[in-house]
């Protein structure tokens, strides 16, 4: 929060947050092995463990600008790094005590001859902080290779005050209709308290105090360990834009709100008033809200949050229908202090479609100047392409994209709103579509690192990670397996991949100590969550308590032919055929003791009482069916309505089975569920229809996918992706036209089916790449470069 007196060039300098260019180009790696010469401050009699803003500044002179000005900073929740009231940076990436990061910054282009001043805003959540948010204590360090003395934390000459201003204001269940939340509190924030101009050198820092040492800075393997191991920063900086809200829902009589948020002009609020706006953004969206207002002496002004609006039976029904409906979600309080160009602004982000704003005025008319948000997520670059003759398609991937873009920021999230939790099981979906669309591979590789780390002594990782409450899900740990795998299938990445195999040894072998004598896994612990289906217990399905799941042993048979794969790659050939021997095994045991002949079909148990889509999709997956025999049971997968039904996040599984049994035309007509989606007007795809839930998950997004590897057919047939495998499913479309960023360059084609169901077109490879065109049980060689698709 800072006063605000030439409001577009700080729009337009905030935008730069998203570039690279502050990471040094001459960083050492092995610092982080090393003992810093700067320490973790905090201030010397506040709370650190509490929630609270805590503000450092150090002010320094300069007789010239160097061209390089290398400096390395951190902060426990979170920091904003400002020079020269600019901010510059904000962070740390988020990881866990045993993997800090820091950022590694150049600020020359912030400093100028003279004066200069670095400032800090760090604020600790406290016990209410995200789930997914870990902490020590609130402590700030930076350290400098220049002016060290003056600039590192502990020796120099930084000050420190605590903001009082903030005041943790709790999500409750009324705000979030008794909905599971562990995103963090929202802010109440009294401007009477705030030292405005704290960043900048107009600011007098007289009775700020000199911080408190805590600990050296120290990287992981120092000798004398430390609280925070840090290490460098693995992934880019967010992307950052300031975006105008969209269009007014509702607003008081007299007042036109719309040119506010337009940025055209002011609106002065009259005294002892009351008003509701509520304001439609169109599309779902997060980042940090930012309220400009002048005056409005002990004024309040709170703003509501919510991703749609309710019905009188709480209900959200569909997303554009705004009669009859009212707002319910956490919210943010701000209470002016009556001076002019007073900026309010959140500390954590905001994930929104509607945003209501309740004020209501005093004795002091409250002028409203300007009213946007901070546009805050992951720098995905939409780089993958597919289109073809059927536009509902275009809207899914637009939708699905925007899905995917909201569920990544410093780590992937399961959903912007409820939890912002890097779940695994979501997360292999994600990592995928991160592939094929973005060709980023950075978030991916961060998640299989915190996966790995996160694993107990008897084997398992967590669930999800970063958290600092434990979940264990055994089938998720399989899923970091596959995941691996995936990436080992994409990515010619030998060194990075092989740091997994004793990981993964440790997860195959927990399953494995848990094998009946019947062949298939035996009662299980934790939470066997496979899908959030009626027909399932709490997620589980049939026998992961008592024992005998077809399901999860199939599951576990699917990772195990992944992990056979690997470790014979790596020569370690023993290993591998082990993991192949055991799949078979399993694979077999399932078939006979759970096959029902008469129905044609694998029962969950051998009891033969439950019956899933799921568990027959794993048996197409695992090759448990005969080949002649794999199209039967799809079909009935598809068609009969007594199994257990797939629900969004398992439908991933499902149309992988739909390939495999050879029946991928069939796909584009199992997209019902994203059609009714965009029918309810929604503009990312949902966790699921499970009582009004979350409207924005990431395993919503599969479609962008399967676009790519079920229509357009692309799989690599190599490990690295150094061949590949086209064979495109067009089912009724006639026309499609796909690009995929490949490691070694764009991979893209277009393709036409004619009325006697040949194909025409064209592909182009990468350099260096070859593979394999298959149409109509025919097959055509592909060379680098252009390729003349003439097929019939």
């Amino acid at each position: 929060m800072r006063i605000i007196f030439f409001i577009p060039f700080i729009l337009i300098s905030l935008s730069i947050l998203g570039q690279e260019s502050f990471y040094s180009k001459n960083y050492d790696w092995n610092r982080e092995r090393h003992a810093w010469s700067s320490f973790w401050v905090t201030h010397p009699s506040e709370s650190n463990v509490d929630y609270g803003v805590f503000l450092f500044r150090n002010a320094f002179e300069l007789d010239e600008v160097p061209e390089e000005f290398e400096v390395y900073v951190s902060g426990d929740n979170r920091y904003r790094l400002f020079i020269n009231g600019e901010e510059v940076s904000f962070g740390p990436a988020r990881g866990s005590l045993q993997y800090w990061r820091y950022e590694t910054l150049d600020i020359s282009p912030y400093l100028k001859k003279g004066n200069n001043i670095i400032a800090a805003e760090v604020f600790n959540l406290g016990p209410m902080r995200p789930v997914a948010q870990f902490s020590n204590v609130t402590a700030f360090i930076f350290q400098s290779e220049l002016l060290s003395e003056q600039l590192n934390t502990g020796v120099g000459t930084w000050k420190v005050t605590i903001n009082r201003a903030y005041h943790a204001r709790t999500v409750t269940s009324d705000m979030v209709l008794g909905k599971y939340y562990v995103a963090g509190p929202c802010d109440s924030i009294v401007a009477a308290s705030y030292p405005f101009g704290w960043e900048t050198d107009a600011f007098t820092d007289n009775d700020w105090l000199q911080p408190k040492i805590v600990q050296r800075g120290s990287g992981r393997g120092y000798m004398h360990g430390s609280p925070w191991m840090l290490v460098p920063r693995n992934i880019p900086m967010m992307e950052q834009k300031i975006v105008r809200f969209s269009s007014i829902a509702r607003q008081s009589e007299g007042l036109d709100f719309n040119k506010v948020i337009k940025g055209a002009e002011k609106i002065s609020i009259p005294a002892n008033f009351k008003l509701s706006i509520l304001i439609d953004q169109k599309q779902l969206s997060m980042g940090f809200p930012e309220l400009f207002i002048s005056g409005g002496l002990g004024s309040k002004i709170k703003a509501t949050y919510s991703e749609a609006l309710f019905d009188e039976s709480k209900k959200k029904g569909n997303r554009n229908e705004i009669d009859g409906k009212e707002i319910y979600g956490y919210s943010d309080v701000f209470i002016p202090d009556g001076k002019m160009d007073r900026l309010f602004r959140p500390l954590w982000i905001r994930t929104f479609r509607f945003v209501q704003l309740d004020i209501e005025t005093m004795e002091d008319p409250l002028t409203i100047n300007d009213y946007y948000f901070k546009y805050t997520a992951y720098p995905f670059e939409e780089k993958g392409i597919f289109s073809s003759d059927n536009e509902q398609l275009t809207d899914i991937w637009q939708v699905g994209w925007r899905t995917a873009r909201l569920c990544a920021l410093e780590t992937y999230m399961d959903c912007p709103y409820w939890e912002q939790l890097q779940y695994l099981g979501d997360t292999r979906i994600q990592s995928l579509i991160s592939l094929y669309v973005a060709g980023d591979d950075r978030l991916m590789r961060n998640v299989l690192l915190t996966a790995d780390r996160s694993r107990m002594p008897e084997g398992l990782t967590m669930a999800r990670g970063p958290t600092f409450v434990p979940q264990i899900t055994p089938p998720f740990s399989l899923y970091w397996v596959d995941m691996v795998h995936d990436y080992f299938m994409h990515r010619n990445d030998a060194e990075f991949i092989e740091q997994f195999l004793p990981g993964i040894e440790a997860v195959l072998g927990w399953f494995e100590r848990r094998m009946d004598d019947n062949g298939m896994l035996g009662p299980l612990d934790w939470f066997n969550f496979s899908d959030w289906t009626p027909g399932f217990m709490c997620g589980a399905p049939a026998g992961v308590d008592d024992g005998n799941s077809a399901l999860i042993t199939l599951n576990f048979a699917y990772s195990l032919e992944r992990a056979a794969e690997l470790f014979s790659f790596f020569g370690e050939f023993q290993k591998s055929v082990k993991y192949k021997s055991m799949a078979e095994s399993m694979v077999s045991s399932v078939y006979s003791n759970c096959y029902n002949k008469d129905r044609d079909l694998l029962a969950d148990t051998p009891l033969m009482q439950e019956y899933s889509q799921h568990t027959n999709i794993w048996g197409i997956l695992t090759n448990t069916f005969p080949e002649d025999q794999a199209q039967v049971v799809m079909k009935k997968i598809l068609d009969d309505d007594s199994l257990i039904q797939t629900t969004i996040y398992f439908k991933f599984y499902l149309f992988e089975a739909l390939k495999k049994a050879g029946l991928a035309d069939l796909y584009l007509e199992q997209l019902g569920p994203w059609y009714d989606m965009l029918d309810e007007g929604l503009t990312t795809f949902e966790e699921g229809d499970y009582d009004d839930r979350s409207d924005c998950h990431a395993w919503g997004s599969s479609p962008l996918y399967h676009f790519m590897s079920i229509v357009g057919g692309v799989t690599p047939s190599a490990p690295g992706f150094k061949r590949v495998s086209i064979k495109p499913a067009f089912g009724k479309l006639n026309e499609i036209k796909v690009t995929i960023p490949h490691p070694e360059g764009d991979l893209s084609m277009e393709l036409k089916k004619n009325l006697d169901n040949s194909l025409t077109g064209m592909v182009i490879l990468p350099d260096r790449i070859k593979g394999i065109f298959e149409w109509n049980g025919k097959q055509f060689d592909l060379h680098e470069g252009k390729n003349i698709i003439g097929m019939k």
